[in-house]
């Protein structure tokens, strides 16, 4: 009895266990391919960030996190490598920028950009922080893509987030007339995004647009992103795609504003910037009240007859009936206006009516951008000066009264090189012979054969690299005696790996001999708080004599001597030092200036010892 009476429990056990071990056993399954993708090295990691290979205790922008937001990975485009403490420093300034390819500064990138504008004039008026600017900017994504980044940013405690984006809502990834679209229900984005983390879903999707693109050739690089991302090439004027696309950004930056505001992180938010006076509409409708063409016209008539309040309004219109989105609507600027007026946390950065002050009858057109979108170089000068000047104003900077950059200061001392300007020229030229610009290169363009020129064209087909083409300009220059050229590579190059301490010691040197003793002088000390060695202490002493200023050199004697690592005595330095200085005080007098030659002779300064002779 009792043995018969346990086998139908037995058995309802077992049943229950194999049930059980069915609905189970796909997932271990799932877990077990999931595992042996990883360990086999399939896929990528997506993070944000990853650990910096040369320093364990920095971070750096993963290469491939863009991945998540592409259909077609193709397509995923690559930032900035600028590696940065985990633990914030004190005294630290950090920044972090976010947006889409302005934000990146296409078509620079690297010094040409907003945030190195911004990096280098913070850099000078902020003599005694470390100043971090951390662009995360991507080119060809859009809102999610920001909100989606800034989820990670304030557990790394940055003073501020500065954002720039709202062009790309239609064709971005994940816009809403593009080939990477997958809906446009946010939290089903939302696990869609967190789900291409797994090399199991990037197996999937890879062998998706892997039989998808069997029948096609391989991407064309003459064809842009522009056109592989665009799928819809049409969205009338308050059209439901248009209006998707308003909703979406209006979503995503009340988002972004309510995810800072929690975490008390102060965010910058610009309005937007587009050609509107030189860019004839993409695709206009035929005819109509919502004609492009005719409303581009007539800006044309009016502005030439001088009537430049309606020629602009026309122009604003022409931009707005454009069916090609490729220029965010104004309605756009309307939105992030009203969100900086709604938290106490988020300002209004006013990059367009710092563009329209630049440009004649305040109509923004080739004065100040390249084609569509994109600022040429004094566009991206104006675009730092606003975020800095925002930045002051709402405190989160303290300039140095005495070292603070005028913009025109600024302008003339931005390291960015005739590389720079040259290769940002040749990918305009580039991509405006491509869809939809569709302006063949001139017949009679020829490239030059200088040095910039040759490295310019290199770098803009992929034959060198930034890097490798700024060194090259470096050591031409030298080898010429070009110590100007020279110098602006340097600082380029400083700019670009603002860790690297070699970099410090050229450009004060470079500095001293062309006579720009205030900037040698930045470098040297710069490069001290970077590194308080002594070697660098030893540097910053010898400047300080040869530039005539013994009270300073006397003033950090005592740490070179405490930090002394070589056989040299340093202690005979203190009594011609304070002789120098107090000779100086009296140096009006013939015996004084004579002494003060005569110290300087014993110290190895001929030219000092000159000076003080006459």
């Amino acid at each position: 009895m009792a043995a018969g009476n346990t086998n139908p429990s037995i058995s309802k056990v077992k049943k229950r266990w194999f049930r059980l071990m069915a609905c189970l056993l796909p997932f271990v399954f799932l877990a077990l391919a999931e595992g042996m993708l990883r360990l086999t090295g399939y896929g990528h990691d997506t993070s944000l960030f990853v650990p910096y290979p040369n320093d364990a205790g920095k971070l750096v922008m993963n290469r491939y996190a863009s991945e998540r937001y592409f259909s077609d990975t193709v397509n995923a485009t690559k930032g900035y490598y600028e590696p940065f403490e985990k633990k914030k420093a004190p005294g630290t300034l950090r920044l972090f920028v976010l947006g889409e390819s302005t934000a990146a500064g296409y078509p620079y990138f690297h010094n040409g950009s907003f945030h190195r504008w911004l990096q280098y004039r913070l850099m000078h008026a902020l003599p005694a922080q470390r100043v971090e600017v951390i662009n995360l900017s991507l080119t060809a994504v859009n809102s999610y893509t920001v909100l989606d980044f800034a989820r990670q940013l304030s557990a790394l405690q940055p003073d501020a987030v500065l954002v720039y984006v709202g062009h790309n809502e239609y064709y971005g990834a994940l816009g809403v007339a593009s080939t990477s679209r997958i809906g446009s229900n946010p939290a089903m984005i939302d696990l869609l995004l967190n789900l291409r983390r797994l090399r199991l879903v990037q197996l999937i999707d890879n062998a998706i647009y892997g039989f998808k693109n069997s029948g096609r050739k391989s991407t064309d690089a003459r064809e842009n992103l522009m056109k592989r991302m665009a799928a819809k090439q049409a969205i009338p004027l308050n059209s439901d795609d248009y209006k998707a696309g308003i909703t979406q950004f209006e979503n995503n930056m009340s988002a972004l504003c309510r995810l800072f505001a929690k975490n008390k992180v102060p965010l910058f938010l610009s309005t937007l910037v587009s050609n509107e006076k030189d860019l004839y509409p993409l695709t206009s409708a035929d005819n109509g009240p919502l004609s492009a063409d005719k409303a581009f016209e007539a800006g044309n008539k009016a502005y030439s007859n001088g009537q430049f309040d309606k020629a602009k309004a026309d122009y604003q219109q022409a931009k707005e009936d454009d069916e090609l989105r490729f220029r965010a609507p104004e309605a756009m600027n309307g939105i992030i206006r009203k969100l900086a007026n709604s938290y106490p946390n988020v300002h209004l950065v006013d990059v367009r009516s710092t563009f329209e002050q630049a440009s004649p009858h305040g109509i923004l057109g080739n004065e100040t951008l390249l084609e569509h979108v994109h600022p040429n170089l004094y566009g991206y000068a104006l675009m730092a000066d606003a975020y800095y000047q925002s930045l002051k104003q709402n405190h989160i900077i303290q300039p140095d009264a005495g070292h603070e950059m005028t913009f025109a200061q600024l302008g003339q001392q931005m390291p960015v090189t005739r590389v720079d300007s040259l290769f940002g020229a040749y990918q305009v030229m580039m991509l405006k012979a491509g869809w939809p610009f569709n302006q063949p290169i001139p017949a009679n363009f020829k490239r030059g054969n200088s040095v910039e020129e040759q490295l310019a064209g290199a770098l803009s087909v992929g034959n060198v690299t930034w890097g490798q083409a700024n060194d090259a300009l470096f050591r031409n220059s030298m080898a010429k005696g070009d110590k100007r050229t020279a110098l602006r590579a340097t600082e380029a190059a400083l700019l670009e790996t603002p860790d690297n301490s070699q970099y410090y010691i050229y450009a004060a040197r470079l500095n001293f001999d062309l006579g720009n003793y205030a900037e040698s002088e930045f470098y040297f000390t710069r490069l001290y708080q970077l590194d308080a060695s002594f070697q660098n202490a030893q540097n910053l002493f010898l400047f300080d004599i040869k530039s005539d200023q013994p009270e300073k050199a006397l003033g950090l004697l005592d740490t070179l001597i405490s930090k002394n690592t070589s056989q040299r005595n340093f202690e005979p330095y203190r009594a011609m030092l304070a002789g120098i200085v107090t000779n100086k005080n009296k140096a009006t007098n013939a015996g004084n200036r004579l002494a003060i030659a005569s110290a300087y002779e014993q110290l190895g300064e001929p030219e000092l010892a000159s000076k003080y002779r006459k």
